[in-house]
């Protein structure tokens, strides 16, 4: 193995593990459990879930093949980014109709405001900080993209504010980009210690959680659902699949549904007041237009988290932490030489359309996926809506539509073809930047 490849469940070298306080793993689910409520996944969206529907007085489980926060939420970059990416209002509006872009604008603008008020009403100890995002632009090209977009979602409320390189540079420490906009409700959280703050207010409510308890068969009975798992069944009116990026057959074409990509994080030592100080030295978040992104925070401890897209090879290996640390130094030079001490990722979903989908394939089952890179703040409504439709709301009440399960077009293809499509887009973003 190279320098530059992490297996992906080598915890040691997240931060978010290494700094998270320890917790008791979850026991796996042993003989025939009765609930209202199956949730599979003990990630943000199904924690999230189970938290709002413990809370309402039903009797939840939630059952994951890890334990809570295994997969991508406790593995992310950790950055409440409101607003959905990629797709500018106007087509947004084209794509799921008047009725349902009006709740969906609200709902996403006010992702984050919702999740820092939830991690403060349940008084969830994850280093939260809602100081800001910025989204700096790569190239003029990307900076006209910017102004019309963020007119639009200004239009609907967004109180965003477009700015140029010196205050970007100001606000960031880095003179690599020629302007970007401010969104003032963004911020930052410890992925980690959020999904465990999370579980633990599902379970004190009175939600039950299992570890290493991998759903094998999902069954319509009579009564509802089974959900059957090496050592146990749960037997529920309503299943809630809430598994993302990991997702599998379980629902049929599920999986098809989304492309799994892998971004990485890096991170460095502690670093001296003169460096940190010079980085994002109001607090911000920041993330960038090119086509494969960059992300970065600073942490409480002065420590420098810098992510980027990675590659997942057959055995599990991440690579790509090489070029994540060049990039670094080329967006920051003032961190050169800096001592990168961890090196992680995880899996995220990317949908056709580059749009959440919430399905409902059958009664009494609802699958919950596909954030786009927007998982933290999205992934908290996702949660809470599937909840919602299982205490009973009607699908013209919820801010997203209810779409069919839909394989992506030639999904195979562009799976297979990822690593050379990622590099033709590093191609461009490089010439952009000239």
């Amino acid at each position: 193995m190279d320098g530059s490849a992490v297996p992906t469940g080598h915890w040691p070298r997240s931060l978010w593990a290494h700094t998270a306080p320890q917790t008791p793993a979850n026991p796996p689910v042993e003989g025939v459990v009765d609930a209202d409520v199956t949730v599979i996944g003990a990630g943000f969206t199904g924690l999230r879930a189970a938290l709002a529907l413990a809370e309402a007085g039903s009797r939840v489980v939630v059952l994951d093949a890890g334990d809570v926060g295994w997969g991508a939420s406790g593995r992310t970059g950790g950055q409440v980014n409101p607003m959905m990416p990629f797709n500018a209002p106007s087509r947004i509006r084209e794509m799921v109709g008047a009725a349902t872009f009006e709740r969906l604008a609200e709902t996403s603008l006010n992702s984050a405001d919702e999740l820092f008020t939830l991690i403060k009403t349940y008084q969830i100890d994850c280093q939260a900080r809602q100081k800001g995002w910025l989204r700096v632009a790569h190239g003029p090209k990307a900076m006209r993209k910017a102004r019309a977009d963020i007119k639009g979602w200004n239009d609907l409320g967004a109180q965003m504010e477009v700015i140029g390189s010196d205050e970007v540079c100001r606000l960031s420490g880095s003179p690599a980009y020629q302007g970007g906009v401010v969104n003032p409700r963004g911020g930052a959280i410890h992925p980690l210690m959020y999904a465990r703050g999370l579980a633990a207010a599902a379970v004190s409510r009175g939600a039950q959680i299992f570890g290493g308890s991998p759903v094998t068969d999902l069954s319509q009975t009579e009564g509802g659902w089974t959900a059957t798992t090496p050592k146990g069944q749960v037997r529920s009116e309503w299943v809630i699949v809430a598994t993302n990026g990991y997702s599998d057959d379980l629902i049929p074409n599920l999986d098809r549904t989304v492309i799994p990509i892998t971004p990485i994080q890096i991170a460095t030592d502690p670093l001296p007041d003169e460096v940190i100080d010079t980085i994002l030295p109001m607090g911000h978040t920041i993330s960038d237009s090119r086509r494969v992104i960059m992300y970065a925070r600073r942490e409480p401890d002065n420590r420098i988290v810098y992510g980027g897209h990675g590659t997942s090879d057959r055995q599990g290996n991440l690579r790509g932490f090489d070029w994540l640390v060049r990039d670094a130094e080329r967006v920051f030079p003032q961190l050169k030489g800096a001592n990168w001490t961890h090196r992680w990722g995880g899996r995220i979903a990317i949908t056709d359309d580059h749009m959440p989908h919430l399905h409902e394939p059958a009664k009494g089952l609802l699958a919950g996926l596909g954030y786009n890179g927007r998982g933290v703040a999205m992934s908290n409504i996702m949660g809470r809506i599937m909840a919602e439709r299982a205490l009973g709301a009607a699908h013209d009440t919820l801010p997203l539509p209810v779409t069919k399960v839909a394989p992506i077009p030639m999904r195979q293809l562009k799976v297979f073809g990822l690593p050379w499509v990622v590099k033709g887009m590093k191609m461009l973003d490089r010439w952009e930047t000239r």
